[in-house]
């Protein structure tokens, strides 16, 4: 079923918990992953062309709170998603920007990581299932590969 532009992200909204998966040691060849919960509050915004959402994190090293923020524009037909974390209130991460296209999400952006400059992209996958999964990955060398070092799984 093909969805109409602009709506892919519909299916967040409402209460989900998450179940993390995190590499704590990032472009590094480490395997020191880590798992914890969460919680996440999504609504609509914009008439449909936009989403917000509120996260809870619970790091084994304590509890934080953070947003998603998406939005679309139909003249591209890009999505653009951001980060708030609330434990850097003032820093918005940069932008990831991209598109669905046969059920799969792809995001990219440029960003610094540890002063150098990377890739990130985030995959957006089985959306139309119970369990809506999510991946972050890192790329120190302009895409050629790729480290997933975050994944989400959620459940309602």
């Amino acid at each position: 079923m093909t969805q109409k532009p602009g709506s892919e992200f519909n299916f967040l909204a409402g209460a989900w918990k998450v179940q993390h998966r995190r590499l704590k040691t990032r472009l590094a060849g480490a395997e020191d992953w880590e798992e914890f919960s969460g919680q996440t509050t999504a609504h609509l915004t914009l008439g449909g062309l936009g989403n917000i959402d509120d996260n809870i994190l619970e790091l084994p090293d304590g509890r934080y709170r953070a947003i998603s923020l998406r939005s679309y524009d139909p003249s591209t037909k890009l999505w653009a998603i951001w980060w708030l974390d609330g434990r850097k209130p003032h820093d918005l991460d940069v932008p990831v920007v991209g598109g669905f296209s046969d059920g799969i999400g792809l995001f990219y952006a440029e960003d610094i990581f540890e002063g150098k400059a990377i890739k990130v992209r985030f995959v957006w996958r089985d959306m139309t299932t119970a369990s809506p999964c999510w991946e972050q990955a890192f790329s120190p060398d302009n895409g050629q590969t790729w480290e997933v070092n975050w994944t989400m799984s959620f459940t309602r």
